[in-house]
């Protein structure tokens, strides 16, 4: 699978097929026999960044590749469309249809989007080691389209059509094997459908592939402002076995787009079970002690460690994986730092969403559904993507001042912090307007009664706006930094690896909404009834929390060292230098 690029005619044989196996290629003559799965190819280093072979990789936009692109955008925004559907008001199905109170309702909520983004480790690690991307990407849609049916049947009045119905126990159980399953099958989509659309435009360069991420994630908002503006709507208003039905045709719809040009997708075949020849290579790398080590040790604490394990220093492990692993373990530390910011964004779909629900939804003589406000920042992102990939990232560079990866998602936790202070400011406010005369009145959502402020419920617009705005600096760039950092073999399991983090910050803002009901039990900060405790607390603590998170990440990032792209293979010096050197990746310290 692995091999240096000795010709650029070798480059181009790589990419004769547009179906072709992009890593199918001879392995290199190797007396010692080792693993290569974390190898980057020649095609890896034709596709990070520099794209300068001539032939089949072409540097413009062909028709196959404006096909495949479309499609996998099309496919996303279904997918997305379709979720959030589901999650758009599920604090309320649960409340109104299920019986659910509150606090079970909201949590409910976050365990869910929390499976959603864990799940995508295994959909990384199973499309890595063993299925591909297309085909886990096709299974997990399949699986979508039968949970939808459950999630459907929770919905639906029987006594419609035959003389039973379900119980409202067994409607619950349906939804929430439902609502497994359809984690199970977003984790599989989500692991995969970025990286292989970005795998796609690899031949087009580095430009290319991160303005496809910057509209991938546009494509995500479009479809959830359709699902929180309009579906959202149809269920609060109509009903939800109409609201949750329109999701089941999106889903059957994302199938077609995805499996129409099928023969159209480059793939990459998948490399057999990483995680074992990880292990080998951490152990070797802690217990080899070599008889006559090199003195020369690569910079990096984790790199001294991994050193012992590579052929160049006495180990058994070709050197090109081993900085595969390197590279993967330098970047874990940031999928950690960043799960209190997704603790920050779940915010959105819970304690935000319930202080929607006591503040005027009314508009006229329309009453806005509370999980539109979502939709504010949907709309921020969908304004604001298409201005900072076009101009405010081009203008930088122009300027000399390149944002780095770590630059935009430290922008992105300053963002979170500004937000959750203005929702503690807001629902201050909220509350000083409730106790004036006349300031409070009683409004319905769904058949179900809230007392609520007087207060527009437009006044959530700066917070929501403020976290849309966040998304676009920290999980735009997740994604990509995921895919530029790991190498083709692990692109999967690194993005489900930032996923997860999305999920575990799910997880932990339901922990910290538990832990402040129970601390605060005197003087609540946190309840079934946000109109009798101290919410804005609650608030200005998740924001000292982000706060301190952002300095450690600060102090983290100043010491990580870049994974570099190939040099340029159209010049003659860098391809000699290619030729004679280890295949492996170039470091240089970050700049922050």
């Amino acid at each position: 699978m692995l091999t240096t690029i000795s010709s650029v005619d070798e480059c181009s044989r790589q990419g004769a097929d547009n179906t072709a196996y992009i890593d199918d290629e001879p392995t290199r003559p190797d007396p010692i026999e080792t693993p290569t799965v974390f190898c980057a190819s020649s095609a890896d280093l034709v596709r990070r960044n520099t794209a300068e072979c001539v032939g089949p990789l072409k540097r413009s936009w062909d028709r196959t590749k404006v096909i495949v692109t479309l499609s996998i955008l099309g496919t996303e925004m279904c997918e997305r469309l379709a979720f959030y559907s589901v999650s758009a008001n599920m604090v309320l199905f649960g409340t109104s249809t299920l019986g659910l109170d509150t606090v079970d309702a909201t949590s409910i909520s976050l365990a869910f989007s929390a499976l959603a983004n864990l799940f995508p480790v295994a959909g990384g690690y199973i499309s890595d080691s063993w299925l591909g991307r297309f085909r886990t990407i096709l299974f997990s849609g399949i699986l979508n389209v039968v949970a939808m049916l459950l999630i459907q049947c929770a919905a639906i009045d029987f006594h419609d059509w035959f003389e039973k119905d379900l119980t409202q126990v067994g409607k619950r159980v349906v939804y929430l094997v439902g609502l497994f399953l359809l984690t199970v099958g977003t984790g599989g989509i989500k692991a995969n459908i970025s990286p292989f659309g970005a795998e796609q435009l690899d031949s087009l360069g580095k430009e290319a592939v991160q303005s496809f991420f910057n509209w991938f994630y546009w494509v995500i908002n479009i479809g959830a402002l359709v699902a929180y503006a309009g579906v959202a709507y149809l269920q609060q208003n109509v009903s939800f076995t109409w609201g949750l039905f329109l999701p089941l045709v999106v889903t059957l719809l994302q199938i077609i787009l995805f499996v129409l040009p099928r023969n159209m997708y480059t793939r990459t075949r998948p490399a057999g079970s990483v995680l074992v020849v990880a292990l080998r290579i951490l152990r070797q790398g802690c217990c080899h002690r070599p008889p006559h080590p090199d003195p020369k040790l690569p910079e990096g604490s984790e790199r001294k460690l991994f050193a012992r394990a590579k052929t160049s220093f006495g180990g058994s492990f070709n050197d090109v994986t081993v900085e595969g692993l390197a590279d993967v373990i330098s970047v874990l530390p940031f999928c950690l730092l960043v799960i209190m910011y997704y603790a920050i964004y779940s915010q959105t779909t819970s304690s935000f969403f319930v202080q929607s629900e006591r503040l005027d939804v009314r508009l006229g003589s329309i009453n806005v559904p509370a999980a539109m406000l979502n939709t504010i920042g949907n709309i921020s992102i969908i304004i604001l993507i298409p201005v900072i990939d076009r101009l405010f990232y081009p203008c930088m560079k122009k300027i000399g001042l390149p944002l780095t990866y770590l630059k935009r998602i430290g922008a992105g936790m300053v963002l979170s912090v500004v937000a959750v202070v203005v929702a503690g400011v807001v629902e201050i406010y909220r509350k000083d307007v409730m106790n004036q005369p006349g300031g409070s009145h009683v409004q319905v959502l769904a058949n179900e009664n809230f007392t609520a402020s007087s207060m527009s419920v437009f006044v959530q617009v700066p917070q929501f706006a403020i976290v849309g705005a966040s998304e676009i600096f920290t999980s735009v760039t997740c994604l990509e930094f995921a895919y530029t950092q790991a190498p083709a073999s692990l692109q999967g399991l690194l993005t489900g690896l930032f996923l997860a983090a999305w999920g575990i910050g799910n997880l932990v803002s339901m922990a910290i909404l538990l832990v402040v009901k129970r601390a605060t039990i005197l003087d609540p900060w946190y309840g079934d009834e946000i109109n009798h405790v101290k919410m804005e607390n609650l608030m200005f603590l998740l924001g000292g929390l982000m706060a301190a998170n952002f300095v450690i990440f600060c102090g983290v990032a100043l010491r990580f060292k870049y994974k570099e792209t190939a040099p340029n293979l159209n010049s003659t010096k860098n391809k000699d230098k290619i030729e004679h050197q280890t295949e492996g990746t170039i470091h240089k310290p970050l700049e922050l």
